[in-house]
């Protein structure tokens, strides 16, 4: 396998696996047939949600792009039940954001155990919880999995063999690989693909459980479908027209509503993606045009255009990223209820104070909320 990424030895494991989430934005067919053609990827898994507020607002497009692209499509859900009922809930909640967003049938919909929650409760609480929400899953017509890491999957939970999807590094000890009798084995969280921005969850897969019993996944023999999604993927490689006169502006924003990203500066320009609410849009320049005042965001093969209001009103859809609004840690306070009072997922709230949700918060800390 040649070594196209940064800093994983490409042939210490197989990439049979991606996970993606919204913290890795918009994801294009052209990027997920990269991942197949040139990395031997296979399947895809998708997040879906979060406790019983939060839905993922790329899964739709994940789970489509991901389909054209050839791969077999799962989902997962990012746990933070402490009861049984809890479980339940989750379940109810996933399931149906799952069907929303067009998860195949027959697709392994995994429970994402590593949360604080799980963390304070004994071993037989969270085998009775990760039970009740695995039976609960599939009432969708999905088949249940749990991901957690290693050293959980020994401590805090009964992880059996060919059973599991285990995160456990580093990923060779003495020449073998761990947890090789699981269902699958993700040996890096940082592993960067050619054409595709950030770093990626990659797994090996050792059975068939996760490439297995989908209805409705588009094969890589599609080549039609294939080859047209990734033209309109290509569109966003459109440039202004020549007398427009952009100027320099290098800024974040955050979207207050969904807005369509287009290949140009123009209503009528093609619409690569609609970006949700809450999207967080890095800029670098800027330009008065049609009556709009449209901002430039750099992609992998070229740029997305969005306009961010009317010329007289230029924060109509957007806000800058250069003010925030902050919020004082409190004692009891958690990364998960911080970010549920705010209308935020845990991993994206700790992503923006420079931290992980493994990091400890203090009374007193200061928190970017918005």
């Amino acid at each position: 396998m040649v070594v196209l990424f940064l800093g994983i030895n490409a042939n210490a494991a197989r990439m049979d696996m991606v996970d993606v989430s919204n913290n890795n934005g918009y994801m294009s067919t052209a990027e997920y047939v990269s991942m197949r053609n040139e990395f031997g990827v296979k399947a895809l898994t998708v997040k879906i949600s979060e406790g019983t507020t939060f839905k993922d607002g790329y899964a739709a497009s994940n789970i489509a792009n991901g389909q054209v692209a050839g791969l077999y499509v799962n989902g997962y859900h990012f746990a933070h039940y402490k009861t049984k009922a809890q479980a339940i809930a989750e379940a109810d909640f996933a399931g149906k954001t799952a069907k929303a967003a067009g998860l195949p049938v027959g697709a392994v919909l995994v429970t994402d155990v590593e949360s604080q929650e799980a963390n304070n409760q004994s071993q037989a609480t969270n085998d009775r919880n990760n039970a009740a929400f695995m039976k609960e899953i599939q009432k969708f017509g999905y088949r249940a999995d749990i991901y957690t890491s290693g050293s959980w999957a020994n401590n805090k939970m009964t992880i059996n063999g060919k059973t599991g999807w285990i995160a456990a590094y580093p990923y060779v000890v003495s020449g073998k690989n761990w947890y090789s009798t699981n269902h699958a084995w993700q040996w890096s969280s940082t592993a960067k693909f050619r054409i595709s921005y950030g770093g990626f969850d990659v797994s090996q897969l050792n059975s068939n459980y996760y490439t297995a019993g989908q209805k409705s996944t588009v094969k890589p023999t599609n080549k039609g479908a294939v080859k047209a999604n990734n033209q309109k993927a290509n569109k966003n490689t459109s440039k202004p027209a020549a007398s427009a006169k952009w100027v320099k502006e290098s800024k974040t924003y955050t979207l207050k509503t969904a807005v369509k990203l287009r290949t140009g500066a123009s209503t009528s320009s093609n619409a690569i993606t609609i970006l949700p609410a809450g999207t967080t849009v890095k800029t670098d320049q800027a330009i008065i045009q049609g009556g709009y005042r449209w901002v430039r965001q750099p992609r992998f093969n070229g740029y997305g255009y969005l306009a961010t209001g009317p010329a007289s009103n230029t924060l109509e859809y957007v806000k800058s990223g250069t003010t925030h609004t902050y919020y004082t840690v409190k004692s009891g306070d958690s990364w998960w209820a911080i970010a549920q009072r705010n209308g935020l997922s845990m991993t994206t709230l700790a992503i923006q104070n420079g931290k992980t949700i493994y990091t400890t918060i203090y009374p007193g800390q200061r928190l970017v909320v918005r």
